[in-house]
């Protein structure tokens, strides 16, 4: 199935019933995934990975049956520029930016649905289509308003994740001279694509969680968004005993319980 972004760009989907449900789970993913996860277990896919040790799979139809089985519907997505969705914005990435169009165009695509519009919604967002989310909420708040809450799962600074990439690389007197070529390319700076500063327009409870230890980025940058969220209904989940962020990816179809209580706990 596909269905159109808020702007025009199609997005190629999957939609996962639960007879007897009136609660849809709109799920999304991170950079270079698509709906399905990532096979960095194989090559040329396991490049990406290898330098931070991520060189194992993350299939995400685990976390799609767990949400079936709990008793959620599902709608999942493959974001802009990836999977076989379409290509906007000349095939850049954003840190998210202009991701949130695809949030909101599922939003949108929900709620003209005749089967689904009158569902309780929550979103799970992870790492690039979390930052897509914050970003959406933060400009387009209205679309919002009855979103019951919020996996973001590993919400991440573009100045964070560069910086420690340059620094393993021994490269770290270079941040700024990337983040001008990227800025050249892109049109947006790093601090331009930061969740740490769209958290502050979150009123929707949101569960966030992290690896705590993730070699691609520090604890204080996700505290940073997590503390910007202003309402009282939120929660940080530190995940441990790890470097690899795609346990972090993996921890929902792991250990659900949390996750799902929180999911239970709003859309009831």
């Amino acid at each position: 199935m596909t269905f159109p972004s808020q702007d025009g760009v199609p997005l190629e989907a999957w939609f996962i019933p639960c007879t007897g449900s009136d609660r849809l789970v709109i799920a999304n993913h991170p950079m270079m995934f698509n709906r399905y996860g990532c096979p960095t277990h194989l090559e040329p896919w396991r490049s990406f990975g290898t330098a931070s040790g991520n060189t194992f799979e993350v299939d995400y139809v685990a976390d799609y049956r767990i949400l079936h089985e709990a008793g959620y519907n599902v709608l999942t997505y493959d974001e802009r520029n990836f999977g076989l969705s379409g290509i906007g914005n000349g095939g850049l990435n954003s840190g998210g930016r202009h991701q949130g169009r695809d949030v909101i165009g599922s939003l949108l695509y929900a709620r003209g649905r005749e089967d689904l519009k009158h569902m309780a919604i929550g979103l799970f967002s992870r790492c690039n289509g979390a930052n897509a989310n914050l970003y959406a909420i933060h400009t387009q708040p209205r679309h919002f308003d009855d979103v019951r809450c919020l996996l973001l799962c590993q919400p991440l600074s573009i100045r964070s994740i560069m910086t420690r990439e340059l620094e393993q690389m021994g490269l770290a007197d270079r941040v700024d001279q990337l983040e001008r070529e990227i800025q050249l390319v892109a049109s947006v700076t790093f601090d331009q694509m930061s969740p740490n500063l769209w958290a502050r327009s979150v009123k929707t409870p949101a569960f966030v969680y992290q690896v705590h230890d993730d070699v691609l980025t520090t604890p204080a940058d996700v505290q940073a968004t997590f503390d910007a969220i202003p309402i009282a209904q939120k929660k940080l989940h530190w995940i441990q005993d790890t470097t690899l962020r795609w346990d972090g990816y993996l921890e929902f179809q792991r250990r659900p319980a949390p996750m799902l209580a929180w999911l239970d706990e709003y859309m009831a």
